[in-house]
């Protein structure tokens, strides 16, 4: 799965992305027949001034006896139009709050979607797909989505009915007067399409250029101290610099298309009120009209040309707003490549777990295998050590035992039971892995911690601590549970956060523990502890450990050794030393780097 099938969305047409947008949240079209009901409400209450206004000339002012200021027709028609103010001003409030409120659920909705599904997306679609871009598609292109509904729908919704009945009551004045109007905006809305079709290219490319300069802003900030020990700020800020550059170019290019349609709508409005004004003197002057009818219905026009100028913008923020619901819908279409059985899925055994890969093989799409004619048993409670050289398959190894993906062919078993068919819920209490970098959440020790058992009270804590080793050195931080870890864990050193971790595994109590065990630089003292701590954490239950120390190969029972994608060896430490062989040459840069990693 590529980045392509993330994008693939992007090519659907406005319509189905509107109807696929509801679709996904629903919330959109709760109680919509009521919302448009007041719209309407609205519409009606806006024209209902302008007739007031000619029948207050035509029939109020000289159409009493004897040509006499009719005064009781006046104050009724005043009063029309005061009520009729009223409720346009109410109906007008409600629709707006309810189309706010609906716009607001429904969007909380899909980005809640969106976000659970970056999740749930193929590996090698999140190892492409830039973060900073995902990222994008969850906030800046919902946005986009948020600001149109609750603004730009809205004016679309009452542009729209506003024009059709200011057409409707013109066409009862004039319909001439009705033709001449429509007549000036024809070129207009002819070339609406047109235009719409450049738009919504435009603001695609605007959405997917926001997409890449989030990106290339986030990585330096992430990496800072990467970008600072290798003094490559210039290089940095002259990536960044491009994207946003490249950013601003889209939206100009973008935004001028946007004035051009703005001035087509000026010029056809300019042009219908010079129309009605010549052609409405014309027809009075011939007695086709009054003068009440000819100011009425100079004020439709202003009621019929102000929404239909308005909707010009409204074409450009829907296209905005369209290219990031693509985007977005984009994300929620990309299928997941593991399905979760939930409710329906099978239960593990209780205890330690017994591992089965049976004709096991994995390819990533359109690549070679990574993974070939894997079958291996390893029995319940036993702990086993995996090595080989970089890119031999390890790693693949244990991402499908956890099943963070699913083989290409084959099946994997955990207690005799088709990891595809356990659910995730119960999977991942049964199966913990600890990677080889402890990613910290900015928050406390305790808070990262509880990720292993949400209940875990502050003593559960502190005893798992002392189990392992730790208490010494927990109780040795600033502020003991309630230490903030900092962003990404970088208030810690590399192995306390590493400790962190394992007392998190603690507290989750898995029947399988799955470590990449860590090598990074830490000093003798805490590599020990670390060591012992690991000892306690798996005793008791299976483990799988990628091994990158002698040590560790040293105490396990057992030992995997991968090579171009499959098991070569396999047996105790001592055994395979004098059997030669790949783990023969793995052993002697061991013992040649000292306690160095040698993958």
């Amino acid at each position: 799965m590529s980045t392509t099938a993330v994008d693939s969305g992007e090519e659907r047409g406005a319509i189905e992305t509107i109807r696929s947008g509801f679709r996904h949240s629903p919330e959109l079209g709760a109680g919509l027949k009521i919302t448009l009901l007041l719209a309407v409400l609205g519409a009606l209450g806006r024209v209902v001034v302008p007739i007031a206004v000619q029948q207050t000339l035509d029939r109020g002012l000289g159409g009493g006896d004897g040509g006499a200021v009719d005064v009781g027709f006046v104050v009724r028609m005043g009063l029309v139009a005061a009520l009729a103010v009223l409720v346009t001003g109410v109906s007008s409030y409600f629709m707006t709050a309810r189309l706010f409120t609906a716009a607001e659920r429904g969007l909380a909705t899909l980005r809640t979607k969106a976000f659970r599904h970056v999740h749930d997306l193929p590996v090698l679609t999140q190892s492409t797909e830039r973060r900073g871009a995902l990222v994008s598609r969850v906030t800046s292109d919902v946005d986009q989505v948020s600001q149109f509904l609750v603004f730009g729908g809205i004016v679309a919704v009452v542009s729209v009915l506003q024009v059709s009945v200011a057409t409707v009551v013109m066409l009862a004045y004039s319909w001439q007067l009705t033709l001449v109007v429509w007549l000036c905006f024809v070129p207009l809305f002819l070339s609406l399409r047109h235009f719409q079709r450049r738009l919504s290219s435009a603001y695609g490319y605007v959405r997917r250029q926001v997409g890449a300069m989030l990106s290339a802003i986030s990585e330096p900030v992430v990496g800072a101290a990467v970008v600072r020990t290798h003094a490559i700020e210039d290089r940095t800020q002259e990536r960044i610099d491009t994207a946003v550059d490249r950013t601003q170019r889209a939206y100009t290019k973008a935004q001028s298309l946007t004035a051009v349609t703005f001035s087509l709508g000026g010029l056809s409005s300019g042009l219908a009120n010079a129309g009605v004004i010549v052609v409405g003197v014309l027809l009075g002057l011939a007695g086709g009209l009054s003068s009440g009818e000819v100011l009425a219905f100079a004020f439709l026009v202003t009621l019929f040309v102000g929404p239909v100028q308005n909707g010009t913008q409204v074409l450009t923020d829907a296209q905005n707003a369209i290219a990031g619901w693509r985007r977005v819908i984009g994300i929620l279409d990309t299928p997941a490549d593991l399905e979760d059985p939930g409710e329906r899925g099978t239960a593990l055994s209780g205890g330690a777990l017994e591992i089965v890969f049976d004709d096991v093989a994995y390819a990533y799409p359109g690549g070679p295998p990574v993974l070939s004619d894997v079958d291996e048993a390893i029995a319940p409670g036993s702990r086993v050590a995996v090595v080989g050289e970089t890119g031999s398959g390890k790693t693949t190894f244990a991402k499908l035992l956890t099943r963070l993906m699913d083989p290409t062919s084959g099946v994997v078993r955990l207690g005799g039971v088709d990891l595809r068919g356990v659910s995730f819920a119960t999977l991942r209490r049964r199966v913990v892995m600890v990677p080889q970098e402890g990613f910290l959440f900015d928050s406390t020790l305790l808070a990262n911690v509880r990720y292993g058992r949400a209940d875990a009270t502050e003593d559960d804590v502190r005893q798992a601590a002392a189990h392992l080793g730790l208490g010494d050195w927990l109780a040795g931080l600033p502020d003991g549970v309630h230490t903030r870890v900092g962003q990404r864990g970088e208030s810690l050193s590399a192995g306390e956060r590493q400790l962190v971790a394992l007392v998190r595994a603690h507290l989750a109590d898995p029947d399988l523990l799955v470590l990449d065990e860590a090598t990074s630089a830490v000093d003798p003292e805490l590599e020990t502890r670390i060591g012992r701590a690991l000892e306690r954490v798996m005793r008791g239950r299976t483990s799988v450990t990628i091994a990158h120390r002698l040590s560790t190969a040293e105490q396990a029972d057992e030992v995997l050794v991968f090579d171009a994608g499959r098991v070569v060896q396999r047996g105790p430490h001592a055994a395979l030393v004098e059997q030669g062989g790949v783990y023969g040459r793995l052993h002697a840069s061991w013992v040649s780097q000292g306690r160095a990693p040698v993958a």
